[in-house]
């Protein structure tokens, strides 16, 4: 039942006529990427290129299935690897415009890929950047033979946008991905929600009356899918369809041939969406066209009320069409929509389409420059950690290997551990960025090159780079760092004099033998 008890929440209600707005449309098909995960080479399907995925990531392993007549682009997959049931993400990265908004749609056909010890696919996460979307559960959908599609809107809060596959407790099997499109959105799309704070992950998308097939590109311009849908009630035949331009959604025109309806003035009833919500707080949109001619003198108004509550009244529905908008609905459980006439109203109710969707706060984003660093850090590893994609440090279950993080709403990376991880390469430089660091721990591993310039890091306690390959001279800038008490050195191919700024530091642990000094080791 929903959670609503007062009619106050139609406060964030709002409607639009479609004379109201004019919005000029391009034929062209919706601008980002189309990527066929697992792909090696450039595909084209239905007149639209799908790219391969390698450039977009650098993780994961390409499968083929060998399923017969599969669609081109489920025929591949990337699989990630489950190791000791951790939490961990491998992610998309992609360029995009800062500020705009995208359709993010994911697709999964799982093909038994995991092999016969696993028959029903793996259930895992979806993140995007430091949000987590929502879990990935494709067992029924699998079962019935059909892909599973998950689709969201988010805004860009940066030049690169995220899109990860994520490792959870209850991950019994690799997780995978067959494809992932990243599309451009008009700005009248959904501009009712504040994406500074909020995104969109999309339950269900209707065409009611719509017996055929799924409704997309290029009759939806921006490629939204939009499924059949048809209740036990009267279907009925559009003798016009309206313009769209005017809508801030833009809806395709095809969504307006057909109806449901009832008989006479009679109330219709929809148990819509089809499943249980559960509790959340949702966006709801609604579609109506008058199918009548438009000189017909009587009128078609509407009430509609949504598990009792009222949702509008006196809604106008002419040939021109309408829409009604709820930007932030509480639901919960079973959803029943009733559609009945105005007392004003010689004509039955009926409805074209609908789309709900449940409203993601967004989990925040680690500090920019803490971002940038870290990625300049594992460009001059030659190994580094396979979940070093994505943002580092949310969501807070999905930090990356080696790092932790401040907690509040400036997010930095106070600690990095990579002891013992094998890495090879150099330390970038740039880890001086990383101003709120207090330890360091970097051990046994075969990092080479000279020692950085670490005298910005002021809140750095703990420094530990022993038994690597780091040679030439320790930077006397370290000591510097009023707080540094821990500095370990040991077997590496350091080489001229300890600097007199270490030596006899009060509170400070200095370890250095195993180096090929001048002067002798404390």
């Amino acid at each position: 039942m929903s959670a609503m008890s007062t009619p106050s929440f139609l406060l964030s209600l709002s409607f639009l006529f479609l004379s109201f707005l004019s919005i000029s449309l391009s034929q062209q098909p919706p601008k980002g990427y189309l990527i066929d995960c697992g792909a090696t080479s450039k595909t084209v399907n239905d007149d639209r290129e799908w790219l391969p995925d390698e450039d977009f990531i650098s993780t994961g392993s390409s499968k083929n299935l060998t399923v017969p007549r599969l669609f081109p682009t489920f025929s591949t997959v990337r699989s990630f690897p489950l190791q000791n049931n951790l939490r961990r993400k491998f992610c998309y990265t992609a360029r995009v415009f800062k500020g705009a908004r995208y359709l993010i749609r994911t697709a999964y056909y799982y093909g038994g890929v995991n092999g016969v010890n696993f028959t029903s696919p793996p259930v895992f996460d979806q993140i995007v950047d430091g949000t987590f979307w929502r879990v990935v559960n494709t067992t029924e959908d699998y079962r019935k033979g059909s892909t599973s599609f998950y689709e969201a809107v988010f805004e860009a809060k940066g030049t690169t946008m995220s899109v990860c596959i994520a490792s959870n407790t209850y991950t019994e099997s690799d997780p995978f991905i067959s494809s992932l499109e990243m599309l451009l959105l008009g700005d009248s799309l959904y501009n009712t929600t504040n994406f500074d704070s909020y995104a969109l992950s999309l339950v269900v998308r209707h065409s009611f009356g719509h017996n055929r097939s799924l409704i997309s590109y290029p009759d939806d311009l921006f490629d939204r899918y939009w499924e059949p849908y048809a209740e036990n009630v009267s279907v009925i035949a559009s003798n016009n369809t309206p313009s769209v331009s005017g809508f801030w959604n833009i809806p395709p025109s095809k969504i307006f041939e057909s109806a449901l309806s009832t008989d006479q003035l009679e109330p219709l009833e929809l148990r819509w969406p089809p499943l249980s919500l559960p509790n959340s707080t949702y966006y709801i949109a609604l579609y109506f066209a008058d199918n009548r001619d438009s000189m017909l003198s009587s009128s078609r108004v509407l009430r509609i009320h949504i598990n009792e509550v009222r949702y509008i009244s006196n809604l106008e529905v002419t040939s021109a069409g309408a829409a009604v908008f709820a930007t932030r609905w509480p639901l919960e459980g079973q959803t029943k929509i009733t559609l009945s006439s105005a007392a004003n109203s010689n004509a039955s109710p009926l409805i074209n389409a609908g789309e709900i969707f449940d409203i993601l706060r967004l989990g925040g984003r680690t500090h920019t420059r803490d971002v940038i660093t870290l990625n300049a850090m594992k460009s001059s590893l030659r190994n580094p950690p396979l979940d070093w994609n994505g943002d580092p440090c949310l969501p807070l279950n999905y930090t990356w290997t080696g790092i932790t993080c401040s907690e509040g709403e400036r997010i930095r990376v106070v600690t990095l551990n990579l002891t013992s991880m094998g890495l090879s390469g150099s330390l970038s430089s740039s880890i001086a960025n990383l101003t709120a660091l207090t330890g360091i721990w970097l051990g046994n591993n075969s990092l080479s090159g000279t020692i950085p310039n670490l005298s910005s890091l002021r809140l750095l306690e703990v420094l530990h780079l022993e038994d690597n390959q780091f040679n030439g001279d320790i930077p006397s800038s370290l000591g510097e760092v009023r707080s540094l008490r821990e500095l370990f050195l040991q077997n590496n191919n350091l080489t001229g004099r300890i600097p007199d700024s270490l030596v006899g530091k009060p509170g400070l642990d200095l370890r250095t033998s195993g180096n090929q000094f001048l002067s002798p080791s404390p």
